[in-house]
């Protein structure tokens, strides 16, 4: 084996059934005190482990693999971080390197096993009740005397123990030479107690049902790992693109289609890289980026993203990007690593795991201990109880309350086009009082548009936009683009403008019919001496209120205005409404625009304030001023220009971000679409993640609490606390795959 130096990339690990935490603090105990590992991380969604290297330290693959089978795991594949050329995503995504499945026995020999000792246990129980006369006498006798049991039954019975735990003694083997207790030991320890006092029914139970919520647990970590899965099947495996030299239609992988090369693209197909339209038009379904399932018009220029599919008709493409390296790829290993960022719930649940199982273990044995000495009881009474006592303190519901709710709720975040980057972002979502937003391209277009056109002087409104548009045929400024927009739109035929000329910072004049006109500001109106008193003082309400005038006119009056404004997205007013509906304290706009134009927008948007024309540092003062008002701030942008401010906020949240490198790498969360709805939906499922993950944790341990009340007054028995404990792993566990429903309903 070759050593992993510390100047390569984290050592990836792929490991067969992590699907616990239990498994996971066991190779921290393991691995991670290897020499010279600084750290192990772990990816439930890809069943991986990351080795990270202290400087100047070399660990080699043997060392690695060793201490995980100390753990009781055994390696799958063994793998660095980059894996150039599988697929959409640079690193591993939830397979073998080489592609071969495990074999039958490795993949379903668990299953086989425990389908085994609960055959087992049935044959048992029948033959129990044919020899004894009856089912009731078969499961009710034999407390604390072997000699109740026969012995075909009792070897049935060791058989089903030895088939279900097949996987679970080793592991309570490692737990206990390790001195490292853990619910593989608690589970072996009430088995083996169990038998000592002849309770060979409920000790092969308590086997089977631990083995079956091991099963169920492994099922529901597979579920999560399908949802993002699903996301990596959406990119074909192929690309067909023209060659270079004669233009004939080429086939490959999508990790060997060069940059610049065209790629094609049939109707009904999924397009297989990021790139620019170069030839065609159709519409196409960004849904598994952006969550939004209507159709995006696309003509060349535009750009289009890898696992979209083409709707209309087929089209050429430039492919602008490799495939490790495509807006999909970006969020598959964006929530692969939003693993690793844990809640605080979660870590708090780590640090009660890790003193709860020790303390319970004293607490057994105490139970066992104490009353026999104190007051005279039974030992074998007493010893039976504090056997219930250890099945029911198996934390398996406990711990596994928070991981799978926050997996299921990065999961399904991301399927609606929320990216976010790790469970403590999801949780300060939840805790957002008061939410900042940039104005120009977060909550408005952020490129002008024509929102009113005004006549004076007997002209018409069709006139004042054709003399505009005739005047700025030729002008690259947006407020001429916008106008020409709208007048193309309108089906107006602009008026002929001859000898045009800049008039430099105030507009532009020409000639239409032979006559001298111009169209400017305010300013080149006052210049030229033609605006009334009642004309200015109309001017001035109208730039009062925020918009943005190109006047015309000629030498005698001023014939019109077309009036401009940078326009609010259509769902921002319905967006900030929801969003005080969620409970939001407060909403505020920041922006460098002039004081009129932003309380004109903000009146419009239903904002509770409005702070202008700041510069980026006295955004990030304003930022610091509302958390000192109301705790945890969200400020919404688009990653770039409001960096300063998203960074002092509790949560930058990035608006717009898909195909904006810096905006995917630098917010806390994404918003892959332009659709400001997204963030009271975010803030809503933030809070229903949190709650599902308490109320998991108040009925895990509420079980407990109560199975702990009934053992010390002797009124539980072995396999109802495992069954007691199963069952209240599969609630948490279904409680927290609802967060998987169909998030677009």
């Amino acid at each position: 084996m070759h050593p992993v130096q510390n100047n390569q990339p984290p050592f990836e690990v792929h490991i067969r059934g992590l699907d616990c935490a239990e498994e996971m603090n066991a190779l921290r105990r393991t691995v991670g005190r290897l020499p010279g590992v600084a750290a192990v991380d772990f990816n439930l969604l890809k069943g991986t482990m990351t080795v990270q290297v202290a400087p100047g330290a070399d660990v080699t693959e043997t060392a690695i693999a060793e201490a995980v089978r100390r753990a009781g795991l055994d390696v799958l594949v063994s793998d660095t971080a980059a894996d150039e050329g599988e697929g959409p995503c640079a690193a591993p995504c939830c397979r073998p390197r080489d592609g071969r499945s495990a074999p039958g026995w490795t993949a379903h020999g668990r299953e086989v096993l425990c389908g085994i000792g609960g055959a087992m246990i049935l044959a048992g129980v029948l033959l129990h009740a044919w020899l004894h006369g009856g089912l009731i006498e078969a499961l009710s006798e034999g407390e604390c005397d072997t000699r109740g049991t026969p012995l075909p039954v009792i070897l049935l019975y060791a058989g089903a123990m030895l088939a279900a735990g097949w996987h679970t003694l080793p592991k309570a083997w490692k737990s206990l030479a390790g001195l490292r207790p853990d619910m593989y030991l608690l589970m072996t320890v009430a088995v083996a107690g169990a038998i000592a006092i002849g309770e060979w029914f409920e000790a092969a139970t308590v086997a089977f049902l631990f083995c079956l919520a091991q099963l169920l647990e492994s099922w529901t970590v597979g579920r999560a790992r399908g949802a993002i899965q699903a996301l990596t099947a959406v990119t074909p495996p192929m690309a067909r693109y023209r060659g270079p030299q004669d233009g004939q239609v080429l086939e490959a992988r999508v990790a060997d289609v060069p940059l610049g090369a065209v790629a094609l693209v049939r109707p009904g197909e999924r397009i297989p890289l990021d790139g620019v339209v170069c030839e065609g038009t159709t519409s196409v379904d960004e849904a598994p980026i952006t969550g939004e399932s209507r159709p995006v018009s696309k003509a060349p220029g535009d750009p289009v993203y890898a696992g979209t599919v083409n709707h209309d008709a087929a089209f050429a493409f430039t492919v602008t990007q490799p495939a490790a390296a495509t807006v999909l790829a970006r969020i598959l290993r964006m929530v692969e690593e939003a693993q690793s960022r844990r809640a605080e719930a979660q870590r708090w649940i780590d640090r009660f795991a890790a003193v709860y199982t020790p303390t319970m273990l004293a607490g057994a044995l105490l139970v066992a201990v104490v009353p026999p000495l104190l007051a005279g009881g039974g030992w074998g009474h007493w010893l039976y109880e504090a056997l219930v006592l250890l099945v029911i303190a198996c934390p398996c519901a406990l711990v596994i309350s928070t991981p799978v709710s926050i997996v299921a709720g990065l999961t399904a975040a991301a399927r609606r086009g929320v990216l976010i980057k790790g469970g403590a972002y999801l949780e300060e979502a939840a805790r957002l009082r008061a939410v900042a937003f940039d104005k120009t391209g977060t909550l408005t277009r952020g490129e002008p548009e024509v929102v009113r056109v005004v006549a004076w002087a007997d002209h018409t409104e069709e006139e004042v936009l054709a003399r505009v548009a005739g005047l700025e045929a030729e002008n690259s400024h947006p407020l001429a683009r916008a106008i020409r927009r709208h007048v193309q739109a309108g089906g107006i035929a602009p008026a002929l403008a001859l000898n045009t000329r800049a008039i430099r910072g105030l507009g532009v004049e020409g000639q239409i019919d032979g006559r001298p006109f111009w169209a400017g500001n305010h300013r080149l109106a006052h210049e030229r001496g033609v605006a009334d008193a009642d004309v200015h003082g109309a001017i001035a309400d109208m730039e009062a209120a925020g918009r943005t005038l190109v006047l015309v006119g000629n030498e005698q009056h001023i014939c019109g205005a077309v009036v401009l404004a940078d326009t609010l997205r259509p769902d921002a007013a319905a967006a900030i409404r929801d969003l005080k509906r969620a409970g939001i304290a407060r909403l505020c706009m920041l922006t460098g625009d002039n004081v009129a134009t932003a309380r004109a927008i903000a009146a419009t948007a239903g904002l509770d304030d409005c702070r202008a024309e700041l510069l980026p540092e006295d955004k990030v003062l304003a930022v610091e001023d509302l958390k000192r008002q109301h705790g945890s701030v969200g400020m919404v942008g688009d990653g770039i220009n409001d960096a300063p401010a998203l960074a002092a906020a509790s949560l930058g949240i990035a608006m717009g971000a898909m195909g904006t490198d810096a905006a995917i790498e630098t917010a806390d969360i994404a918003l892959m679409s332009d659709d400001l709805t997204r963030l009271p939906w975010l803030i809503r499922h933030a809070r229903r993640t949190m709650a599902t993950i308490r109320a998991n944790v108040a009925f895990a341990v509420g079980v407990k609490a109560l199975f702990v009340v009934l053992t010390l007054t002797g009124h539980a028995s072995l396999w109802a606390a495992i069954a007691a404990d199963t069952g209240a792993s599969l609630l948490v566990i279904g409680n927290s795959l609802r967060l998987l429903r169909d998030v677009r309903k």
